[in-house]
């Protein structure tokens, strides 16, 4: 399991490791983003979708479940998950035509449908430590293997 540590003090190191991750993304890809509420999963997702060369606002899909963007030089399909009810609402959406396809997903709050994920995986953590500054970010990123 390959596992590389990042402190980010600020938004825009976060949106810039969200960018280089965004820019060596591979076809069919998948991000698993886990963090509690204001920790930057939105503006680490806004740096990978530039990274793709996605030049579209970007915004958590809360209400939607996913966005999907396809002018970049990969498809970006950008899921959150956190007011899924049921796993099985994720066949609903057709997860599965997303994940397996050649485009990259990025899903917010992974943690909540973990056995439903690839085998092959990189999970990206972020979490806060205040007593390291407000700002401050501890972000691991993992490529997972089951």
């Amino acid at each position: 399991m390959n596992m590389t540590v990042v402190e980010s003090h600020g938004e825009k190191e976060t949106y810039r490791l969200g960018y280089d991750l965004g820019n060596s993304a591979k076809s069919g890809q998948v991000f698993a983003l886990i963090g509690d509420l204001g920790v930057g999963k939105t503006v680490f997702t806004q740096g990978m979708a530039a990274g793709l060369g996605i030049t579209d606002y970007i915004c958590s899909p809360t209400f939607t479940i996913v966005q999907v963007y396809e002018e970049g030089r990969l498809p970006f399909y950008h899921f959150d998950v956190y007011r899924i009810g049921d796993i099985s609402e994720m066949d609903e959406i057709g997860y599965e035509e997303y994940v397996y396809s050649d485009g990259v997903s990025l899903i917010e709050w992974a943690d909540l449908i973990e056995e439903i994920l690839p085998e092959n995986y990189t999970k990206v953590e972020i979490e806060k430590d205040l007593e390291k500054g407000f700002d401050y970010r501890k972000i691991t990123v993992t490529e997972v293997q089951k």
